[in-house]
């Protein structure tokens, strides 16, 4: 076999690629050949090339995701597919999905952060959910009293979201469109029961000026939000000391938080 030729290396790449069963750099697949039978860089490129145009028509195509490259299923076979496996997807919460998208929209961003424009407080669990799934990481400490973790998405999450790099996220209008329009409980011109109008108007009375509680911020105003920080995303953090150990229990005492809402579900 001539390596040099760049359609008999597309063959041995598919092999290598299928075997792997997952993403491949092209630095890795470099270093699978000895050194006097690799070849150079622009074959690599145009044999990836050759095989990426002969898996049209097929059910499977050649991806490049932030991880590097990899043979999958194509996406609208997912149906047939998925009925290989008797587990049901995972279904991740809405609090999960909208941390995981500010996460990603306005990284390094802390939890403290996330909270103050979801309106609730983040459930631990939904962190290291997303740390054990390896979609998220720490890249440092925010200075500032207390010291909060920074969280930033990692090539994990690429590719798990079949995505290059961040530059590939949907921009926020495609995802506002997803959002439902808002459907009322109660038709505006019901009579309301004289008795529980009554009741409602003593609650009002009874409360003053008192405060009212803070309401969860809703998904179309997360995007809104969203929208003032799309701009000058940093994708890159490579620039950033590596993270310190996290600062002691007693440290954080002195400086700590304000209380906030009841976490989500």
């Amino acid at each position: 076999m001539t390596l040099s030729d760049p359609h008999q290396l597309a063959t041995v790449l598919e092999g290598l690629l299928l075997a792997a069963g997952k993403p491949m750099s092209l630095e890795r697949l470099f270093e699978l050949f000895e050194e006097h039978e690799r070849p150079d860089s622009g074959v690599f490129r145009e044999a990836l090339g050759i095989l990426a145009r002969s898996c049209e028509g097929r059910a499977f195509e050649l991806k490049e995701v932030a991880s590097g490259y990899r043979l999958q299923v194509r996406e609208r076979f997912a149906p047939w597919v998925g009925r290989l496996w008797e587990e049901r997807p995972q279904r991740y919460s809405r609090a999960l999905l909208e941390t995981l998208a500010l996460i990603a929209y306005r990284q390094p961003i802390t939890r403290g952060e996330i909270e103050d424009v979801r309106g609730v407080a983040v459930n631990s669990n939904i962190t290291k959910t997303l740390l054990e799934r390896e979609w998220i990481r720490v890249v440092g400490y925010r200075d500032v009293p207390g010291r909060p973790a920074m969280f930033a998405t990692t090539k994990g999450f690429l590719d798990h979201f079949n995505l290059k790099s961040l530059d590939e996220l949907p921009p926020l209008a495609a995802l506002r469109e997803l959002e439902p329009e808002p459907q009322l409980a109660l038709d505006d011109e019901a009579e309301v029961p004289e008795g529980l109008q009554a009741r409602a108007d003593l609650a009002l009375q009874e409360e003053g000026e008192a405060a009212e509680p803070r309401e969860e911020t809703s998904f179309r105003s997360l995007l809104a939000e969203l929208d003032t920080m799309e701009l000058g995303l940093k994708t890159d953090f490579d620039d950033l000391p590596e993270p310190e150990s996290e600062p002691e229990p007693e440290a954080l005492e002195a400086d700590e938080p304000e209380p906030r809402p009841a976490a989500d579900d």
